[in-house]
């Protein structure tokens, strides 16, 4: 992950606690080498994190000096302070959960929540299920310090806000931020209106995660989502790649020459999803009269082995793995990861084969296909994980602690 340049003798408060939590400097002393500060200016910008209640003393470390001493006092970041909620919805189902600073789930739940009910009905529903979570671990809406959402379309940064979300009818242009906070206020109480709600598509934020929690090193980073869509997100040195407004990685909208006749949820004729998707491969085994109504009843099919749905996963596998060979050849990643409803062996194998066959022996000689390490939970790890960093940048800190008033 790329790591935030420090600039000697200018470091703020925010940089220093961008130091503890990164683990590039853990103690006084570290700081000071690594910001040029005095020791008077890193104990009173050391003293307002603590006061803040973000950071805390840990167990002594390594001696600081060659000529030897009492060992070093680390600093932690105080996970304890705050909790987070976090949302992944998809097009059936929505799993939310209560989660600590790092990552760790409280407590969770899922459930079915139909994303075509529209904004108003899913978001005020995820509103109840927040209060029921927080209910039951304990905590009050004055302990959260922000609100993730996973969606499963386009997310505009600036405003998180979806533009043009093919599956999902009646959200575009969509005030997903306030109406989500308001719905946690009518369950939670007033102070809801004041937590900060950050949304992105699903599949950056499983990307996000899952780099982070299995594949660290990983410079180039992608994950392919096939579930009722298809979608992929990318992260590059540590940050996850949105293009211009939100669009990148909408691999499901490509043409292929096999869905020429094939009509997408887009409007379009010929987009992969239409041929190669969860939802494509429902329709197709309720054709052949076997009931599936999306990606996720794929899934059980697959996992029960029943050879029709295997084949057709291994079939919408090559068409996948034909556009990801250009995918890889452009981003040359060092990890490709398939997650999602059709993310199992069948659908693997087909994307292996066309992928290894189409693509430059260059691109894919040090790449890493693999399937997810998350699973069902990477979207909500990753919105959780989306929250902290905003709410914790070194950019960020500054305004916030003036805000608490320390």
């Amino acid at each position: 992950m790329t790591e935030r340049p420090v600039r000697t003798g200018q470091a703020s408060a925010g940089d220093l606690l961008d130091l503890v939590r990164s683990g590039r400097a853990t103690t006084r002393g570290a700081l000071q080498q690594a910001t040029g500060l005095s020791r008077a200016t890193v104990g009173q910008r050391l003293d307002r994190l603590f006061r803040a209640g973000w950071l805390r003393e840990g167990a002594g470390g390594p001696v600081d000096s060659p000529l030897g001493g009492r060992p070093a006092i680390t600093l932690e970041f105080d996970d304890a302070h705050a909790v987070v909620l976090a949302a992944d919805l998809d097009t059936r189902h929505a799993r939310a959960a209560l989660l600590t600073l790092t990552g760790e789930i409280i407590v969770e739940r899922g459930g079915v929540l139909v994303v075509e009910d529209g904004p108003e009905a899913v978001l005020g529903e995820l509103g109840r299920w927040f209060a029921e979570l927080l209910e039951k671990a304990g905590h009050g809406i004055d302990e959260v310090c922000g609100i993730g959402l996973a969606v499963p379309g386009p997310v505009e940064r600036g405003t998180g806000r979806v533009v043009q979300p093919p599956i999902m009818p009646g959200w575009d242009g969509y005030d997903i931020r306030g109406r989500l906070a308001r719905a946690v206020a009518e369950h939670t109480g007033p102070a809801a209106a004041s937590v900060p709600v950050l949304v992105d598509n699903d599949a950056n934020l499983m990307a996000y995660a899952e780099q982070r929690a299995a594949h660290p090193d990983a410079s180039a980073f992608v994950l392919v989502k096939v579930s009722t869509g298809i979608g992929a997100g990318v992260v590059v040195d540590g940050h996850i790649f949105r293009g211009t407004d939100g669009g990148a990685g909408d691999i499901g909208h490509i043409r292929v020459p096999e869905g020429a006749q094939a009509l997408c949820r887009c409007g379009s004729y010929g987009c992969l999803a239409a041929v190669a998707s969860g939802g494509a491969v429902a329709r197709r085994l309720t054709a052949a009269g076997v009931p599936a109504e999306s990606g996720s009843d794929v899934r059980k099919l697959l996992a029960g082995g029943h050879p029709e749905a295997v084949a057709l996963a291994r079939e919408a596998g090559r068409l996948v793995g034909d556009v990801l060979a250009t995918v890889v050849t452009l981003l040359n990643p060092g990890v490709l990861m398939i997650a999602g409803d059709l993310a199992g062996t069948p659908f693997l194998t087909g994307v292996r084969e066309l992928l290894y066959q189409r693509a430059l022996p260059r691109s894919t000689a040090r790449l890493e296909v693999v399937t997810s390490r998350l699973g069902e939970r990477a979207g909500l790890i990753g919105a959780g994980a989306l929250v902290v960093e905003h709410l914790y940048a070194a950019e960020r800190v500054e305004e916030r602690l003036r805000t608490l008033g320390v």
